[in-house]
Order: structure tokens, then C-alpha cells, then sequence
């Protein structure tokens, strides 16, 4: 699947192709995603994309990354990711998040509109999907949701009408475990955060974009303090730290927002202030420059994440966008015991030649491993960002490599 170069770093985790492109020259592998289903098993999904995509079998979505439209292809492991096989439903839907609640799995993920679809049968088949709101495009990847008071919060971005890439607003969501998720009065929204005043601060201050684009976030996930003794942790237990890719044509930062669960029960994103008063926003993070995952591990009680870190600097002029940064061939572990500021674990993958990927990955505890799934791609691949495969990895023993 790969050759040339040899892997810099010793690899901590193995590798299983689950999926390869029919067409990859013009139908691309995006947004990996996993979940716990019911009675151990795995769920993975993935939708995908491109000009070729209307040769597929099955719906499509309205909107995608091209004209003819994203579908979302799930697959389900009863024996620990040792073997596979495809949900009989295919959704028009991208940017899925995959979780279970209450009695149910559901997939929430947009087709322009944003849109949900539920599994009554452990992810055998499917609902069509019901539209939670069609006033707005929308945005996202396969972040982490935070579950705690019975409910789940997690982020969604909304695309501010005619502004560059990035131009999203997150948006903080809530809803019961247990209530009918795909009807819209089951869910309380914030209000967009327009992040654009803090950039501005920011450039005021001295601060420049150095790729000579918009700075934006997006594709955020959702923690909670839990720790009594962190600087944000909030003894109500009503408020969440949003973390976001950052771009600034920088590698390595990310940024932060946070999330606050009203009395009334309305939610609210705001930004954040250090312990000392003043705003923080902008934070060194590990790959914080493109999609990364993180998670909460309540046993090691640390955060992991897996991210594809720039290993030198700021994006290279002359280069493709998608290959500018130069970090999407590799697939790095990290642990956390703030959330904030984290320590290498190790490589968990590494692309080596020209075309191999391995980015854009999200991942699950499994008792004492960590299943990490990538986009990925090989030398058959359209380029760096448009992969041909999705890639399962499993870090054996993950929490012993926190030192």
C-alpha cells in the first residue's frame, strides 16, 4: 500500500485497510468516524466525495464537496474490528458525527441543511434523514460530543454566507439522551460565534495570518473539566471548552472557545479568559492547523488525541494548499492530563510516499486499546487531501505510553 522513503518514527500501532475507493481518481474517502454500539459492537463511517461520485449506487446529498453530491457509507465489527461489513443503508449526508443515545445510534452530519438519521437495529439499517435546520449551510467533521447530565452537547458550524474558506460559526447543541433526536424541538442551539473580533483583537495586537488568507475555526470538538483542581474547571459542572482547528498559516496552533449551559437551560459560546484576565484564544496545540480528535479516557483520567502535527513551521509557499503544511501523511498520539497541553505517545501512521496520507482521523477507547480510523491514501491516490482508502489502526495498551 505504501513505498518509497522509510518511516522516520518506529510505528505503536497496526494497520487494516477497511475501505478503497472504486474510482480513485475522482470518488474521495472523507470524514472518518466511530462509535461504541450495543453489545461491544463497532460502528465506522465515512462518506464519500467527489466528481464521481454520481456513478455510486444509493442517495447522495444535496449539497457536498462537489455538484453531484456526498454519501455516507456505514460499517459494523462484531468481533472487535477483526472483520467488517456494510450497513445496508447508504445516507445523502457528509461531515457525519456517529453516537449512540438512549435506545438508538445516530448519524448527524449535513446535506446543506444539517440532517440526522437513527438506527433502531444496532446500525443495521438506517432512517432517511429528518432536517433539524434548513435556514443555514452548515459545516463540520466527525468531533468529539460530550455526554454528561443525561444529555449530549456538541458543535455544529454554521457557514457565514459569501465569506472565504473557513467563514464557519461554531454553533453549541444540546439535547436529552433519551429524546426523539431527529425531531428539532428535541434540541436547544446557541447562537453562532462569529470569531472574526478575535482575530481582529488579535491583528491589532501585532498578529498576522501567515499564509495571506482568512483566519477561521472549525471542526470542533466538545471536552469537560473534570479535575477540581484545573484552572476552568467549573464546580456547576455547566460549562465545556471548545477546542478548533485554527487557521493562521501556522502549524501547530489551535484555538479555544468555551461553552456555557444557562440556568434557564439556553446555551451560549463565549470566549475564553486565563486564570490572569486576559483572553485566550489562540493556544499551541499539536496539528492544531488541520482536523484533529480528543477525547477523555475516565480510567488513565488524561485526554488523548490524535493529530498530524507540522513538523516545521509555517505553510510553504509554492505548494498545492493540501500539501503546503506537510502534515498530512502522518497520524500522531498525544496525551493530556489539562486538555490544553499535550505530550507524544508516538506515531500511530505514516504515509511514505509521494500520495500517502493518513489524516482527518478520529478515535474510540477499546478496553485497553485505542482504534484510530484515517483517511488515508496511496499511490494511486488524486492528491495528499482527495484519498483513495479509510484505514483502521489500533494502538495495543495505549494508556501505558502516558509517561
Amino acid at each position: 500500500m505504501t513505498g518509497g522513503k522509510e518511516t522516520i518514527m518506529p510505528l505503536i500501532a497496526d494497520e487494516k485497510l477497511l475501505f478503497e475507493s472504486p474510482s480513485p481518481q475522482d470518488i474521495y474517502c472523507y470524514t472518518p468516524a466511530l462509535c461504541r454500539g450495543f453489545g461491544g459492537r463497532i460502528v465506522a463511517g465515512f462518506d464519500l466525495g467527489g466528481p464521481g461520485t454520481e456513478k455510486l449506487a444509493g442517495p447522495r446529498s444535496d449539497s457536498g464537496d462537489y455538484p453531484c453530491g456526498n454519501q455516507l457509507r456505514i460499517l459494523l465489527s462484531d468481533d472487535g474490528g477483526a472483520s467488517w461489513r456494510e450497513s445496508a443503508s447508504r445516507l445523502p449526508m457528509l461531515h457525519a458525527m456517529l453516537f449512540r443515545a438512549g435506545r438508538f445510534l445516530y448519524a448527524i452530519g449535513q446535506s446543506g441543511r444539517l440532517v440526522i438519521s437513527r438506527s433502531a437495529d444496532n446500525g443495521e439499517s438506517w432512517s432517511a434523514p429528518a432536517v433539524l435546520e434548513s435556514e443555514h449551510r452548515w459545516h463540520q467533521s466527525a468531533g468529539r460530543i460530550d455526554f454528561r447530565h443525561g444529555k449530549l452537547y456538541l458543535v455544529y458550524e454554521q457557514r457565514i454566507p459569501e465569506a472565504p474558506w473557513p467563514g464557519v460559526s461554531p454553533v453549541l447543541m444540546a439535547a436529552r439522551e433519551e429524546a426523539d433526536l431527529c425531531d428539532p424541538a428535541s434540541w436547544t442551539f446557541s447562537e453562532p460565534f462569529r470569531a472574526e473580533a478575535l482575530f481582529d483583537r488579535l491583528a491589532a495586537a501585532g498578529w498576522r495570518h501567515r499564509g495571506g488568507g482568512v483566519p477561521g475555526v472549525l471542526e470542533t470538538s466538545v471536552i469537560r473539566i473534570h479535575d477540581p483542581d484545573h484552572a476552568f474547571f467549573d464546580p456547576e459542572d455547566r460549562t465545556v471548552l471548545l477546542l478548533m482547528r485554527a487557521e493562521t498559516g501556522s502549524g501547530n496552533v489551535g484555538a479555544v472557545l468555551k461553552g456555557v449551559e444557562r440556568p434557564d437551560g439556553t446555551l451560549a459560546v463565549e470566549p475564553l479568559e486565563s486564570p490572569a484576565g486576559s483572553p485566550l484564544f489562540l493556544i499551541p496545540l499539536p496539528g492544531g492547523q488541520l482536523k484533529f480528535h480528543i477525547d477523555y479516557d475516565p480510567v488513565s483520567r488524561l485526554y488523548w488525541m490524535v493529530s498530524s502535527p507540522k513538523v516545521d513551521g509555517c505553510r510553504k509557499p509554492g505548494l498545492p494548499w493540501y500539501e503546503a503544511c506537510g502534515d498530512r501523511r502522518r497520524l500522531e498520539l498525544f496525551w493530556s492530563s489539562n486538555g490544553l497541553e499535550f505530550a507524544s505517545a508516538g506515531m500511530v501512521a505514516e504515509g511514505r510516499g509521494k500520495l500517502d496520507s493518513r489524516h482527518y482521523a478520529s478515535l474510540l477507547f477499546d478496553g485497553d486499546d485505542l482504534l484510530v480510523l484515517a483517511r488515508s491514501g496511496d499511490c494511486r491516490a488524486k492528491t495528499l487531501h482527495d484519498g483513495n482508502l479509510i484505514t483502521l489502526h489500533r494502538v495495543r495498551n495505549f494508556r501505558e505510553r502516558a509517561k
